[in-house]
């Protein structure tokens, strides 16, 4: 198809400027002559040209002047003005949820409190009535005026939060100086109130005013708001904080309020009720506490679970702090003398530490030995105190494992009673005409109990364990793995490292058969917003793991266990008057400071229907002492004389 017929021709002519002005000169010559269609071309003056794009240049130039002024010279002005005059959208804070025990008591309350805060861009202006303002701030709170202005220049929010959880004597003074403050304002806030501070730290953790960080990494929070920093405050802050309502603020140019318009309500956080009887965690704190400073050391922890279905009973690390501290503000001296404190009140050894676990690890290596069959339980093996192995390169260089003290002939049973490390030493890494487990199959069975995993309890963090091999001695160490290693490995020392959860969860396994539960510290979120206590999730028993072990052969060490608590030559004899019958296996590890021992307590009870395993570790022990029996004792007492469980 031709396009072109369709195509525009223009005409060649030139047009001048003075002939747009020409057609209606030409319609008024034609009106006054009586004539039309008549082009009449009347040439315009030069002079009126130039006088025309001289107005034009001058609306230009005035144009751009008023810009300029109104941005440059009064933008600031103009722009406080502008954001006085709209409406803006505030966020009501809900009420924080209530943490309770087991039993319903209260762990965690709001309390009211009150903040001092003041309008940045009002402040920031540099003009007398500002710096008048300023100068009233820090004289009110008797602050320094530069450190009121720097405070007003480093905070990037609109708001500045000038002073926090203002004492009764500091609101009155400014609700009554108010008029003088147009820019700022008491703004009502809560802050947590921790009933029994230190007992409870490292469970419940804390909260705090909400950082610059962490205002980006969340919705609908201001930046006044409080969010969790540790523990279950900071594990279940979505349950806790709640859903914030919104509200519209109108003001006019001035910045004077003229009314308020709720969007949309807040709910206040959940409920969590926990499996953790507090009476409980309060005598095992106590008794832990006792006994190491009975001792002379300074750190520790212990832990109560319920094998039956994972739930934390009690979860204690020591030395602990009061997280109190923190949600009233804490001082930039208190926060670092607490955390240039040698002894780390804030580090939770139960989930954290990494511990070698001496004795402990004897009846996990016995059930590994009896599923390989490699030794009958009832093969007697001669305990003088001590093997001898000599260098295979070098017979006349010979090396020396110790026992604590000579037992004479022992079986497996009477081996894990008496805690005989010349036993372990051979089903471990053999010994003459025994055959040993090695390090792969040791690593194979402490991985079945959960030695290098996270147990997956409800906290924000937790070590998930190691065990040493061979091959990560040669990676690491740049060394060969000796014999010597296989043997110390058999007795829970070397590089071995594992947190005193695990190693309650691992007995909890020895105790009801085979199943490794997941701990679990909540046991319901519970929302009361409504007042009808609706359940929002309860939590059921979660197996992470089965130990594939024949029920005989962990039997037989259930049994090795029972004597040594029941028979007069057992390492954890001191428990046999309670009032029911306990289970139980010590532990005592090297440390580097020569006479210095990390001591261990493992017991479960009652024995033939376990309700409670509980686990006790202290460190830096001096000599070689029973430090953690106490602690079994007295909270096991507890337990069943208190019906703590039922």
């Amino acid at each position: 198809m031709n396009f072109n017929k369709y195509s525009i021709k223009r005409s060649p002519v030139d047009i001048e400027t003075h002939e747009v002005f020409l057609d209606d000169l030409a319609h008024r010559k034609e009106a006054e002559l009586g004539i039309s269609e008549k082009k009449f071309e009347v040439r315009i003056k030069e002079k009126f040209i130039y006088a025309i794009f001289g107005l034009f240049f001058l609306a230009v130039f005035l144009l751009f002047t008023a810009t300029f002024y109104l941005q440059v010279v009064q933008g600031d002005d103009l722009y406080i003005l502008a954001e006085n005059n709209k409406g803006k959208i505030a966020i009501i804070r809900p009420e924080r949820g209530i943490v309770y025990d087991r039993n319903f008591t209260k762990l965690v309350i709001n309390v009211p409190s009150y903040d001092f805060t003041c309008n940045k861009a009002k402040l920031s202006e540099s003009t007398v009535s500002s710096q008048k303002e300023i100068q009233q701030i820090s004289e009110i709170l008797k602050k320094e005026f530069s450190e009121i202005e720097k405070l007003i220049k480093d905070t990037e929010a609109k708001n500045v939060l000038v002073a926090e959880n203002l004492d009764q004597e500091t609101i009155l003074i400014i609700s009554s100086r108010l008029n003088d403050l147009p820019s700022c304002q008491i703004e009502k806030n809560t802050v947590r109130n921790y009933v029994f501070g230190n007992i409870f730290s490292h469970v419940l953790g804390y909260n705090g005013r909400i950082n610059k960080e962490e205002l980006k990494s969340v919705v609908n929070y201001s930046f006044n708001d409080y969010i969790g920093k540790s523990g279950l405050e900071k594990f279940y802050e979505t349950y806790l904080r709640g859903d914030p309502g919104k509200v519209v603020s109108e003001q006019n140019a001035n910045g004077n309020k003229k009314g308020d318009t709720i969007i949309s309500s807040p709910k206040d956080g959940d409920t969590l009720v926990l499996n953790i009887d507090a009476n409980l965690q309060k005598k095992v704190y106590e008794s832990l506490e006792k006994s190491i400073k009975n001792i002379g050391a300074h750190k520790g922890a212990a832990i109560a679970l319920d094998p039956r279905n994972g739930s934390v009973l009690a979860i204690v690390s020591y030395p602990s702090y009061d997280d109190n501290i923190f949600t009233n503000g804490i001082s930039q001296e208190n926060l670092t003398s607490i955390q240039k404190n040698p002894y780390q009140p804030l580090f939770n050894r139960a989930v954290l530490a990494q511990y070698p676990i001496g004795s402990t690890i004897k009846p996990f290596l016995a059930s590994a030995a009896l599923q390989e069959n490699l030794i009958s339980p009832t093969k007697l093996i001669n305990d003088p105190g001590y093997i001898t192995v000599k260098n295979q390169y070098d017979p006349n260089i010979v090396y020396t494992f110790s026992g604590v003290k000579p037992h004479g002939l022992v079986d497996m049973k009477k081996a894990i009673a008496v805690s005989s490390n010349v036993y372990f030493y051979t089903v471990g890494g053999g010994y003459k005409d025994q055959q040993g487990l090695g390090p792969g199959r040791i690593k194979k069975y402490l991985d079945l109990y959960g030695f290098e995993q996270e147990t997956g309890v409800d906290l924000p963090a937790e070590f998930s364990g190691f065990v040493p091999t061979p091959t990560w001695k040669k990676e690491v160490k740049k060394e060969p793995w000796w014999d010597g290693d296989t043997y110390n490995l058999s007795i829970g020392q070397s590089d071995l490292q594992v947190t005193p959860l695990q190693v309650a969860v691992a007995y909890s396994a020895i105790a009801n058969g085979g199943k490794l539960y997941k701990p679990h510290i909540v046991q319901k979120i519970i929302n009361s917003s409504q007042g009808d206590q609706r359940v929002v999730q309860e939590f059921q028993p979660e197996v992470s793991g089965n130990i594939s072990i024949d029920p005989h052969n962990l039997e037989i060490i259930r049994e090795g266990m029972r004597d040594g608590v029941q028979k007069n030559y057992g390492s954890s004899f001191m428990l046999n008057d309670l009032p029911v019958d306990v289970a139980g296996k010590t532990g005592t590890v090297e440390t580097r400071r020569q006479g210095f021992y990390n001591t261990w307590s493992s017991s479960f009870a009652p024995y033939n229907n376990p309700e409670i395993v509980f686990v006790a570790t202290i460190e830096d022990v001096q000599g070689l002492q029973s430090a953690t029996l106490p602690v079994a004792y007295d909270v096991l007492q507890y337990f069943f004389t208190n019906n703590t469980n039922k």
